[in-house]
């Protein structure tokens, strides 16, 4: 052990304790500033199932994956990361003794072989993730750039220390390798042996390698414990927590059913709630939970939420990611203050720091922090908010956010929250939604239209539509939810009428509710409404529960037009004690068919596209079924760019068919521009709201001769239809010719 390795290992140890001893102190404040959100006791367990959805996300990188032109490098410098630690550790006796190595694992080819492919996949993957990053670069890209907001000197420096982490494994290994340390087979040395016999043979040289790789990783820790709000650095240990803690114990992620209104980690109950002692939504940070908080810290601002989202795309102030950096940096900024006990009365007044000593408490806590502590969490530019209400009221809660998020933060969820402490406690929201709560308090449907009117739309069907008259009979399979835009809104109708049509024509047992049915309430729960959600869909499960008296679960059955009602009906209203089988009428007509009970007989010569409503695809993954229906309709099938769980939302979702759009290019027009960029003769859709504001952007278009005369939007159900009836009308044609006298 000469001078160089006596010196730059004594600066390496004491850096070294340094640097952990101030990551440690960093990781002890992390949790206590985490426990600062409400209890959520939801996330606990099962324990094997989560553990179980924690491997595979993390060891498989299912999530990454969505991008695959990332997920594999990233894979690569995620484990160079993790099982690299062996190295980095190793360093701190290579840099004293430049021939030493783990007992027993220096002895291993195996060994030897893991460190060298960790060392060459980190330096590969990293170099690539950098070329990824340049090439879709803010200053090239511009908003279109997922990597708009985000913070490209964290990125930056992020990147060069795994860069000199990769270079100091293969670096420290071949210096061993000039020196013959390991009598080790070429295989197990692929990179650092041939490297090794152009350096020359000096211990020295080992230990300034050794010497580099532990300073970068000293830097790295003493930067990122003095930060806590670089994600891009600390979601290499949260992320597991918040994989692990995620809403979903199955592993699916935090879509469907919208988080129940929760207060002090109970769902809330309206009867009891007291507005001075509950937490009513978010209307400060710390109302959130500890979930939320870190879903917060986890946010690696890699901005795949941001490139997904419909009002971000169509020129919306709102980034599910910009949003997400923007409460982390607000919560860890006020967080000081809350530590030391600080809280606010809904009027701002100081309710946590008083009595005597007060003042001098309050005088020690930073500055900074007491400035934080006055900002609304929801405000404009003049009040200094935290989020701005148009960011806020952008969102359509299509869930593209969340579904493409690799390290599973609650986006929805959270924005959902904040609308509610706006509608329920501040009663602020835009006016157009006004009308809408109103039109559902008292008629019941957001359309404002008369019960009696429900069944309005079978007048035009040669057939009778069962009612439901107080019982059902045996051989009744299904409860046809006709929900409000299907018994009101003129386009939907049709759906309605085809979907009835269908089920006669297939002998399907079922009644509809008729005046008896009430709204769901999802476009009030999205709107934050939760009063009236609460309020609607109890009255729906004492109905629907009386309908279905008497008859066990398995045959509770319930299919519906709706996106919006399905979801709501197959993944809310079980909260409220209404467990039902609910499938989506593309789902039962596809089966239908499946079955023979449908037979499309004359194909439909049409070009068709299909647009996913997201309540039925990335909410509920219902893909497959409708595609069929357009297959068994005969047409021919053209995919658009963005589908699946990839799609457009087309903007009605998230209580917006009701708002209107001040900002930006209008998301049906998006969208159905990138319908038409299909050549179809039809837009096929699942959803009235869908088949609605396809509609507008299609007429819209033709106004501007930007689109055929001949397009149409149609619900899958009329396109089967279609082709069932001229079916079903040539044979009884050719039944008559051939019964017909010589």
């Amino acid at each position: 052990m000469g001078a160089v390795q006596i010196t730059l290992g004594t600066i390496s140890v004491v850096l070294g304790v340094v640097a952990w001893g101030m990551f440690a102190k960093t990781i002890a404040q992390f949790v206590r500033i985490i426990r600062l959100g409400q209890p959520d006791g939801t996330r606990n367990g099962p324990v094997l199932d989560r553990l179980a959805t924690l491997v595979k996300e993390f060891a498989a990188h299912t999530r990454m994956n969505k991008f695959r032109h990332v997920g594999v490098w990233h894979w690569l410098v995620m484990w160079g990361f993790l099982l690299g630690s062996l190295a980095l550790f190793e360093a701190y006796g290579e840099v004293f003794v430049p021939t030493w190595g783990w007992p027993i694992l220096d002895h291993l080819a195996i060994y030897h072989l893991l460190m060298e492919i960790l060392g060459v996949g980190t330096v590969v993957g990293i170099l690539v993730l950098m070329a990824i990053r340049q090439a879709n670069h803010p200053r090239k890209a511009g908003r279109v750039s997922r990597f708009q907001g985000s913070n490209m000197g964290w990125a930056y420096f992020i990147e060069l220390v795994v860069l000199i982490e990769g270079i100091g494994i293969i670096g420290v290994r071949a210096g061993k390798a000039a020196l013959g340390v390991h009598d080790m087979p070429l295989w197990a040395e692929f990179a650092s042996a041939p490297l090794g016999a152009l350096l020359p043979a000096s211990e020295n040289l080992v230990s300034v390698f050794a010497f580099i790789k532990l300073m970068s990783a000293t830097v790295w820790l003493i930067v990122v414990a003095r930060t806590m709000t670089m994600g891009v650095a600390w979601h290499r240990f949260s992320a597991f927590f918040n994989i692990y803690f995620k809403r979903e114990d199955d592993g699916d992620v935090a879509l469907g059913a919208v988080k129940p209104m929760m207060s002090g980690g109970k769902p809330l109950d309206f009867e009891e709630a007291d507005p001075d002692e509950d937490v009513f939504g978010a209307g400060k940070v710390e109302d959130f939970s500890w979930k939320g908080w870190l879903d917060f810290t986890t946010c690696t601002e890699c901005g795949r939420c941001q490139s997904q989202c419909p009002a971000w795309n169509t020129g919306k102030p709102l980034s599910p990611k910009l949003m997400i950096t923007q409460l982390r940096d607000h919560a860890y900024a006020k967080a000081p203050y809350l530590l030391a006990g600080g809280q606010k009365d809904m009027a701002g007044d100081e309710v946590g720091i008083t009595g005597d000593g007060a003042e001098e408490k309050l005088a020690g806590i930073d500055a900074l922090a007491l400035a934080e502590a006055e900002r609304p969490l929801v405000g404009g530019p003049e009040e200094m908010g935290v989020i701005d209400p148009e960011v806020l009221w952008a969102c359509t809660s299509c869930g593209a956010c969340v579904e493409q998020c690799p390290v599973d933060i609650e986006h929805v969820d959270h924005i959902v929250d904040m609308r509610r402490y706006q509608v329920m406690i501040e009663s602020n929201f835009p006016t157009e939604l006004g009308g809408m709560f109103k039109n559902l308090e008292n008629k019941g449907n957001p359309w404002g239209q008369n019960a009696k009117d429900r069944l309005a739309w079978t007048q035009d069907l040669d057939f009778e539509v069962p009612v439901f008259d107080g019982e059902l009979e045996a051989d009744d399979e299904y409860l046809f939810w006709v929900g409000c835009a299907g018994a009101f809104e003129d386009r939907a109708k049709k759906t309605t009428q085809a979907v009835a049509e269908l089920l006669h024509i297939a002998g399907v047992k079922y009644k509809v509710l008729g005046p008896e049915e009430n709204c769901t309430g999802d476009p009030a729960r999205r709107a934050g409404n939760e009063f009236i959600f609460q309020m609607m869909a109890q009255q729906n499960v004492e109905v629907l529960n009386g309908v279905f008296e008497g008859r066990e679960p398995g045959k509770r059955k319930i299919v519906a037009t709706c996106a919006h009602c399905f979801n709501s009906l197959a993944n809310e209203y079980s909260e409220l004690g209404g467990d039902y089988e609910v499938v989506h009428h593309t789902q039962l007509l596809n089966k239908l068919v499946r079955e023979k009970r449908l037979t499309p007989v004359a194909p439909v010569a049409e070009d068709v596209t299909y647009h996913d409503p997201c309540y039925l695809g990335r909410h509920n993954k219902v893909y497959t079924p409708p595609r069929d229906l357009v297959g068994a309709a005969g047409a021919t099938f053209r995919e658009m760019p963005r589908h699946a769980d990839r799609a457009m939302c087309c903007g009605a979702g998230g209580a917006r068919m009701w708002m209107e759009e001040q900002t930006g290019k209008r998301v049906n027009l998006d969208r159905t521009d990138e319908a038409l960029g299909t050549a179809p003769s039809k837009i096929a859709t699942g959803c009235p709201f869908c088949k609605v504001m396809l509609s507008d952007g299609v007429t819209t278009r033709k106004s501007e001769k930007a689109a055929n005369e001949d397009v149409e939007v149609v619900d899958v159900a009329q396109l089967l239809l279609n082709a069932v009836k001229r079916g079903d009308g040539d044979d009884k044609k050719a039944e008559t010719e051939e019964s017909a006298p010589a």
